[in-house]
């Protein structure tokens, strides 16, 4: 499948000399949805707004839908849909007035039933008529998101869409992006929950210093650089590891109590078992046996402090 958006090399240096992006290269499929993820400053809002056209490239392309954003702009913005991080809304007029503005603004003819559809989509059509000074701040976002889509965007961006937001509300957050999924809408967020992207992310996108790191699809992502680890839980307390387990990984912890093994899920052989054997051979009694896979959050942490990185990289 062709991609809907496509940047190629981009770079943005500003006139006093920073580079906020270095040759950022990513192609996204329709329909997808990936998560940018980045530490404060990692060039994650200026990459969505260079593609918005917010702000202007200094080398590169992008293209969306086809339509190169500079060349031919008003068709490459006609297909984008942006949510800011920032609530910028007129705080005394009606939520749906409001929508139906930014549908006009794109040329659209008016459509009250795509609107409605909308409003009910996001759980707005009851607060319809309320000026968007009585919404609550969740409420305020919905209603931003409402807005980038009211004149039928293809792709989405959500700059921090949960920012602000408490957990039930960002659950039903992650709901309305699953229904927009299903609709066909291409979807690229930028959080800082990392669960955020696990939960819902079909690829995660790492970006540090204005370079992408790695854009992989979620789960290769946690196969390939998540390690696991055996907890071992011991009967009777040991103060030193014996030193015929010295050739294993090994940790010791919880007072004693917990031998903690690293291995490779990709290796031929784990090497749990000859472990097990040699527990038994040096007299350690086995309570129990756990399993954990590295999280999303220990690999991000990993690659923005310079760690290995495996898979395709953008």
């Amino acid at each position: 499948m062709p991609a809907i958006l496509s940047v190629d090399r981009l770079q943005k240096t500003y006139a006093g000399g920073f580079t906020a992006l270095n040759s950022v290269s990513l192609d996204i499929e329709q329909g997808e949805i990936l998560a940018l993820l980045g530490p404060n400053g990692a060039g994650k809002t200026t990459l969505i707004s260079t593609i918005c056209g917010i702000t202007q490239p200094t080398g590169g392309t992008v293209t969306v839908g086809g339509h190169d954003t500079i060349r031919d702009y008003r068709a490459a913005r006609a297909l984008i849909g942006l949510v800011p991080q920032e609530i910028t809304l007129e705080p005394f007029e009606k939520v749906i007035n409001t929508v139906r503005f930014s549908r006009g603004l794109f040329g659209k003819p008016r459509d009250d039933a795509f609107i409605e559809r909308i409003l009910r989509q996001l759980s707005l059509w009851d607060k319809r008529d309320n000026a968007i000074r009585t919404l609550s701040g969740g409420m305020k976002r919905r209603v931003l998101i409402a807005k980038a889509l009211s004149h039928e965007p293809r792709v989405l961006f959500l700059d921090e869409p949960s920012a602000g937001v408490d957990v039930e509300l960002r659950r039903d957050m992650w709901e309305v992006v699953r229904t927009l999924k299903a609709d066909g809408v291409t979807i690229i967020l930028t959080t800082h929950y990392i669960e955020e992207a696990e939960a819902i992310a079909d690829r995660v996108g790492v970006i540090n210093n204005g370079e992408i790191l790695l854009v992989e699809d979620t789960g290769t992502l946690m196969r390939q650089l998540g390690k696991k680890e055996l907890r071992i839980d011991l009967r009777q307390p040991i103060r030193e590891i014996p030193g015929t387990l010295s050739a294993y990984d090994l940790g010791l912890e919880e007072n004693g109590t917990r031998l903690v093994y690293a291995y490779d899920t990709k290796a031929e052989r784990t090497g749990i078992v000859r472990l097990l054997t040699d527990m038994q051979a040096a007299g350690l009694i086995v309570a129990d046996v756990e399993t954990k896979q590295s999280s999303l959050e220990e690999i991000f942490v990993g690659l923005v402090r310079g760690g290995p990185t495996q898979g395709d990289a953008a």
